[in-house]
């Protein structure tokens, strides 16, 4: 046992800021973009995810700093910046990694790219012959969609869209007609149309396979056709990030729905908080830029190379040769749920535990289909925080009200950048006769939770999905989640109770199993956070592996330090947002915090509290957060079955533990070092899907869990090669 050092666990110094943590997780993702081993379609999918990652973080948190500047309120961060400061240091963090974001574009990208014969242009590279093409093309597909927009006296900068994509244009008059100072120069803006393929077909020269070239490099080639007796000076693509949060007074407002929809109409009218400008573009096109949108020169981001890299993954579409890419893989379907049983007789015998990608999503919509078309079945209930555009579970719910079946349904419709999505999806069911709400007022639902209730000879029983991600069958094959089906009467007592508190008026009850945020989620977190801490102080084994996209939360950054002072050894796997500082002196020094971002998104939550087989486990929808723990509806629930708890503990905590391929390691400062590699590497991903792969065929796993099995794991030895784990795709 370690005696505790008197230290303010409040002091500023001992928090790492919250935006400047989120920019490192970024600056991991970019990482990729530099894995040389990666195909070359793969690393520029880790572009394109870097790019949009930073539009997510201006929209919203950029935005919300600015936001706080213009009100006069000055709340101080947990480590004691201010949002003028943060600003300040974001700008410098977001500059440095735009330049090398673009250098690699340049230096590694683009001839990678035109090695294997694909060639994204610029209209100063065009050869001759594409040139002509790509006049022809513009005559005949792109200028009838245009509209050249003025800008002077009569014509005001015209309102652009978040995130649009548009060429600014600096004219001088011709002819007779010019004005009498030569040299005025006037405005104008083409805004680059949605709705046409943002990659334009040119010829390709010898020895390429596949040319473009992007579509505002096109209309700045051929702009002197939009304004006929000008001049073109000068024309540059730009781009506009606006405000995209939502100001919603929730108990003022009468309907919901209605208020919400009339506040997204209003969202593409947010201040501007970003202007990226092509590094070309003269000072005189940036400050007539800047002066119109109300931005400082702080705010302008040039950029040598495409804006909206997203639009380039259009090329994988264009050149489906399979070396380009990683190697696609089917999820298996785990034995248990491979024969015609219903899904609900499979439940009624044992839990059972999906581990998404690597385990197929399908077993969770075929629970709500039959559950749909299985005429014992009364009632169904589900949460739905995000959903695939074309959802089966939406149609399976539809589908069981057709059958006669009580549905109710918590769309959340305020889930952030998918309101549109969900207000649409919430029609659709009110209209087929599902009963939709949408929640308890001023909190957002976001834990994931499905209940079938069956009549059963003379009662009924109660069949509950719980998850760590969406009811998405997209994203379910991207990022990493946790399904657990269980008909454990506790917790679908539990899931019940969380229901008629949802849809009706209840207040929240003793909870059984489950631990629900606002209603004591967080206090459940920090009590098994002291339980370690209390048994450590006792000399008995103490232990935490906690698993999760974000820590934030500053009374949990706290209590693991104080369970640290007290002896307990602690290991975060924590994706992104790390707000804690490991490695201090007296504070953290039993503190491991590993990030792990490869080619699926780490999603899971998963906690684990004890040493060895005797660790409750815990999983969760809920990230370590204030808003998680008190402005959401969250879920925490115990997976109880001892097979499936060890599961976990080997399974998602073991092997991330002992990644050495992708993992990175938070340092005291902030940095991240990748995890040093000894023996064998371990690339825990690819672990994973050789797993799945081996169970999916009923080959032998001991082999494998053996070479990634490690003693401080808490967990008795793993049983999955001693084989070299593949280090690409």
């Amino acid at each position: 046992m370690q005696e505790a050092v008197t230290v303010d666990l409040n002091d500023p110094q001992l928090f790492i800021n919250r935006e400047l943590s989120w920019l490192a997780f970024n600056e991991r993702v970019l990482a990729d973009v530099r894995e040389a081993s990666l195909p070359i379609y793969e690393r520029l999918k880790f572009f394109a995810i870097t790019s949009s990652n930073l539009d997510e973080f201006f929209m919203v948190r950029v935005a919300g700093l600015k936001q706080q500047l213009a009100s006069g309120v000055a709340e101080t961060a947990a480590d004691g910046m201010l949002p003028a400061d943060q600003l300040v240091a974001i700008g410098e963090r977001v500059h440095s990694a735009s330049e090398e974001m673009y250098r690699l574009w340049r230096e590694e990208l683009l001839p990678k790219l035109a090695s294997h014969g694909v060639a994204v242009l610029t209209r100063d590279k065009l050869t001759a012959e594409q040139k002509a093409a790509a006049k022809t093309f513009f005559t005949s597909s792109v200028f009838p969609a245009l509209t050249p927009l003025a800008v002077d006296p009569g014509h005001p900068f015209p309102h652009l869209r978040n995130k649009s994509l548009n060429v600014a244009i600096l004219l001088r008059r011709e002819g007779p007609r010019r004005r009498r100072n030569a040299r005025e120069k006037s405005l104008a803006v083409v805004q680059v149309p949605s709705v046409l393929s943002r990659l334009a077909p040119v010829p390709a020269s010898s020895g390429t396979v596949l040319a473009v070239l992007p579509l505002e490099e096109l209309i700045a080639l051929c702009a002197g056709e939009l304004f006929p007796g000008y001049a073109v000076e000068q024309s540059a693509a730009f781009r506009v990030t606006r405000n995209w949060d939502l100001n919603v007074d929730e108990e003022e407002s009468a309907d919901l729905l209605s208020t919400l929809q009339e506040e997204l109409r209003r969202r593409d009218r947010g201040a501007a908080v970003r202007l990226e400008l092509e590094a070309a573009a003269s000072m005189e096109l940036e400050t007539a830029l800047t002066g119109a949108l109300k931005l400082g020169t702080q705010d302008v981001y040039r950029l040598n190379g495409p804006m909206q890299p997203s639009d380039l993954m259009a090329l994988t579409d264009l050149d489906p040769r399979p070396e380009l890419r990683v190697e696609p893989f089917v999820p298996a379907t785990p034995p248990v749920l491979r024969d015609e049983e219903p899904v609900l007789s499979l439940i009624a015998k044992r839990d059972i535990l999906l581990h998404h990608p690597y385990e197929s999503f399908d077993p969770v919509v075929r629970f709500l289909e039959e559950a749909a078309e299985d005429p014992n079945v009364l009632a169904i209930k589900q949460t739905l925080y995000r959903t695939s555009g074309d959802s089966p579970i939406a149609r399976a719910l539809t589908r069981a009200v057709e059958n006669g079946k009580q549905v109710a349904v918590l769309v959340e419709i305020k889930a952030r950048l998918d309101e549109a999505n969900n207000i649409a999806w919430a029609r659709r069911m009110e209209e087929s006769g599902v009963h939709v709400v949408y929640g308890l007022i001023g909190l957002k639902t976001h834990c994931k939770v499905a209940l079938v209730v069956r009549r059963e000879g003379n009662g009924i029983r109660r069949y509950v999905h719980l998850g760590t991600g969406n009811y998405n069958p997209t994203t379910a094959r991207l990022y990493t989640d946790l399904s657990l089906f269980t008909a454990r009467q506790e917790i679908a007592e539990d899931v019940t109770a969380l229901f008629n508190m949802l849809t009706g008026y209840s207040t929240a009850p003793q909870w059984k199993r489950l631990a629900v945020a606002p209603m004591g989620l967080h206090e459940k977190v920090l009590g098994l956070i002291q339980r370690e801490a209390d048994k450590a102080r006792k000399g008995e084994p103490a232990r935490i592996v906690a698993k999760m996209n974000s820590l934030v939360d500053p009374s949990v950054i706290r209590a693991l330090y104080a369970a640290s002072q007290a002896g307990v050894r602690i290991d975060l796997l924590v994706r992104g947002i790390c707000c804690l500082r490991p490695g201090v002196p007296g504070v953290s020094e039993n503190i491991q915090v590993t990030s792990v971002v490869d080619r699926f998104l780490e999603h899971s939550r998963v906690f684990a509290f004890g040493e060895g087989a005797q660790a409750e486990v815990w999983a969760s929808s809920a990230d370590w957060m204030p808003r998680n723990f008190v402005r959401r509806i969250e879920t925490m629930f115990p997976v109880e079955e001892p097979l499936l708890r060890q599961r976990l503990l080997d399974e998602v905590l073991g092997v991330a533990l002992r990644d050495n391929a992708k993992a990175r390691r938070l340092q005291r400062d902030g940095t991240y070092v990748p995890v040093e590699r000894t023996g064998s590497p371990v690339r825990s991903q690819m672990v994973l899907l050789e797993l799945a792969r081996r169970v999916a065929d009923s080959k032998p796993i001991e082999s494998l869990m053996r070479h990634v099995a490690a003693p401080e794991i808490p967990a008795e030895p793993l049983r999955v090669p001693a084989t070299p784990v593949p280090s690409t795709g």
